[in-house]
């Protein structure tokens, strides 16, 4: 079956490497139909102190025309323009409009900050061991759902539980919070990834858990794939994995952004 991925990132921030012209060879070679490069927006200094969690704004221009040129280099592979946008909440510093995100085929949304907290961040890790584990996921989920059911551009949620990074988990059963989440996504009309990346951290896991994807599989919120890939080598790294997960938790079928804000699927097979 096809191969798609719908989240990856490249040398436009400090923390990936490789171009997008590289990147979408690999994606070619690697027998991937379709790719998302999908950056991350980018961040004020206030949340982006030393210019690496985020595309410098004056980059964008540039990053838009590398991935046109991509596109056109390779015909065979259909490259969605995209971009990685974090959720502030009330933090929100920047001033976005529609117009800032008509370029992009695809909006991935993404919770990182926690009250203004990299919570993800290994150089900001203490703060799990002093908050505690139980506080700090209660709060995730509050501000996941609020990132859900705002207005703000998101066409997929990424890695819907990134909190489990460091294998750090809460002394409560997480499914009532995975049950609450599911149905705020099916509510919003949003889709959700399967972030294969989540395999390579400590948690040793893809984000979502299982019990969360069949949560969201229950609740009928469409999948798609991303392997989240910060270097060329990783563009396809767990796609076929990714696929037997969303089959055993009762997904038949792979849901892929298309340009225009469109959708078409792929049976698993």
């Amino acid at each position: 079956m096809e191969r798609v991925t719908t989240h990856t990132h490249t040398c436009f921030t400090n923390h990936g490497e490789g171009t997008v012209e590289e990147l979408v060879a690999a994606a070619e070679a690697a027998g991937v139909s379709t790719i998302a490069v999908t950056e991350h927006y980018p961040l004020s200094s206030a949340f982006d102190t030393n210019a690496y969690l985020s595309m410098d704004a004056s980059r964008v221009d540039e990053y838009l025309d590398a991935v046109e040129q991509a596109r056109r280099r390779h015909p065979k592979v259909e490259v969605l323009t995209g971009t990685e946008l974090d959720w502030l909440g009330d933090d929100e510093d920047r001033t976005l409009s529609a117009s800032d995100f008509a370029p992009f085929d695809v909006v991935l949304g993404s919770v990182h900050f926690v009250d203004r907290w990299p919570f993800d961040d290994p150089a900001q890790r203490d703060r799990w061991d002093t908050a505690g584990a139980d506080a700090i996921w209660r709060r995730y989920f509050e501000v996941w759902c609020e990132a859900v059911a705002s207005d703000a551009p998101f066409a997929v949620m990424a890695h819907p539980d990134l909190a489990k990074k460091f294998n750090i988990y809460p002394t409560f059963d997480l499914e009532p919070l995975y049950e609450q989440a599911a149905a705020a996504c099916a509510a919003s009309g949003r889709m959700i990834e399967v972030n294969t990346s989540g395999a390579h951290y400590a948690c040793a896991e893809m984000f979502p858990a299982p019990a969360f994807l069949r949560a969201f599989c229950r609740e009928g919120v469409p999948c798609t794939v991303g392997t989240d890939a910060h270097v060329p080598a990783n563009v396809a790294r767990g796609i076929d994995d990714a696929y037997r997960l969303m089959y055993e938790a009762g997904y038949r079928k792979v849901t892929v952004p298309t340009s225009g804000g469109d959708r078409r699927e792929i049976a698993i097979v």
